[in-house]
């Protein structure tokens, strides 16, 4: 067989059937002919093909049911119509129903081998796609959500379970938990995938510009509005929104929600016409929102529509057979951002790091292992770095033999390791070390370590 792409020619004329096999054949595609539809039908169930050409009027029904059949197929090959000039309508209605193009009678031989390559580009195209989706899903859905404990395992369970619908979800967790990466999991691995996934923050916004995000707003709605803008609900239309903090909602934006909710329709701040959106909501909160509808602050019937599927991420100290397949995960993800070889803990850090409560959740942890993998240069890290890693920034171990009684030498240490890791730039040193810039010029002065030039 002929080296190239794989098509199938459908036509009830011989003559026409063999001068496209002899074409395309010419140009090292490998071809395939059958004479009516019910023969390329069981050759599309048979074979695999990438592109299909077929006349549009066939002996035992039409070109429109070789489309059918080959849409149908897990492989998905273009198809190109054959047609005569008074079936053109009928063809422009079959590339509306998803075919590639049609091709009018008599044949050009150079009008055909152009369209069959562009055909070829848009399905490889799409194979790309459907690979990079394939691996988005992966991504979100298995690889960066480390679920070795009872409790997280039933978390990824919800995921599967949920993520096919159009259902509201409510997330609860303490800061840290991976709230947004469970939303993320379930948008990515449902139906629409394909479409926008947007985050919003409620308690990152004032209240007058938290509506104008959410709503967008008419030109001229208030000082400052020169032109119109969408809001997020008609960013994410077909996809998904995420209202992240979701209990520090003011009381007046919960309402007007609430009505988006119900109608499915938007009305921009300033403007009296509505606009209709196909948007899923995920919400998620760090806060107990029974406990702030008995004080009045969260609306109860928006609480329904939001939990009408609820889900509740555990805190890393209650889940610790989670603790050491994060830190092996995220020692794996630093290590190649950097380059080298990925480390291990020694028996005594592996210690320190299951002793911990990790108050600040997994965002804590990746956040240490991130700064061993940066500040330490061996393949093992010792309890003695790692106490001096937990020394920086808000992180305490329950018991670090390493600080010493101030905790001063481990800390000037480590402030120098991170400036030489920065290549001395204070501000990449600051966040390696997990602190703010000025803390980080007040430590520098407090140790005596001169700024790099």
């Amino acid at each position: 067989m002929a080296s190239g792409r794989r098509v199938l020619v459908v036509d009830d004329d011989e003559i026409i059937r063999k001068f496209i096999r002899d074409l395309l054949e010419a140009t090292q595609h490998a071809v395939d002919d059958a004479p009516n539809a019910a023969t390329a039908a069981q050759m599309l169930r048979d074979g695999e093909y990438e592109v299909v050409l077929t006349d549009l009027m066939l002996p035992d029904g039409s070109g429109l049911d070789v489309l059918t059949a080959a849409r149908a197929r897990p492989y998905q090959p273009e198809v190109i119509l054959i047609t005569a000039y008074g079936t053109i309508d009928s063809a422009v209605e079959a590339v509306r129903g998803g075919a590639f193009d049609y091709l009018t009678k008599p044949l050009s031989t150079q009008k055909l081998l152009v369209t069959l390559d562009r055909a070829v580009e848009r399905r490889s195209l799409k194979m790309e796609l459907s690979a990079l989706r394939s691996e988005v899903d992966s991504q979100y859905a298995r690889q960066n959500i480390v679920a070795a404990s009872p409790g997280m395992r039933r978390v990824l369970e919800m995921v599967d379970i949920v993520r096919a619908s159009d259902s509201a979800v409510l997330i609860h967790g303490e800061s840290g938990t991976g709230k947004e990466l469970v939303a993320r999991a379930i948008h990515f691995r449902g139906p629409r995938t394909a479409r926008p996934f947007i985050a919003l923050n409620c308690a990152a916004l004032p209240e007058a510009l938290l509506e104008s995000e959410l709503f967008g707003h008419a030109r001229g709605a208030f000082t400052g509005a020169a032109t119109e803008k969408k809001g997020l609900f008609e960013e994410a239309d077909g996809g998904t929104l995420l209202l992240d903090e979701i209990g520090d909602m003011p009381p007046a934006l919960q309402a007007k929600l609430l009505r988006v909710l119900q109608e499915g329709e938007v009305r921009r701040v300033g403007s009296a016409s509505v606009r209709k959106v196909d948007v899923r909501i995920i919400a998620s909160t760090n806060k107990d929102l029974s406990a702030l509808i008995t004080q009045g602050t969260f609306r109860d019937d928006l609480y329904y529509r939001l939990a009408v599927i609820p889900i509740s991420i555990p805190p890393l100290r209650e889940r610790p057979e989670d603790i050491l397949p994060l830190c092996r995960h995220f020692l794996a993800i630093h290590s190649a951002k950097l380059g080298r070889e990925m480390p291990s803990f020694d028996p005594g850090a592996i210690d320190l790091l299951m002793s911990h409560e990790w108050p600040g959740n997994v965002r804590e942890l990746e956040n240490v292992i991130a700064r061993a993998v940066t500040l330490t240069s061996g393949l093992r890290i010792s309890a003695d770095e790692l106490g001096k890693i937990f020394s920086l920034g808000r992180t305490r171990a329950a018991a670090s033999p390493a600080a010493g009684s101030s905790g001063e030498p481990s800390e000037k240490e480590a402030i120098l390791k991170a400036l030489q890791a920065g290549n001395g730039n204070q501000t990449r040193a600051a966040k390696i070390l997990g602190i703010g810039r000025n803390t980080l010029w007040r430590k520098m002065k407090k140790y005596g370590i001169e700024a790099p030039q």
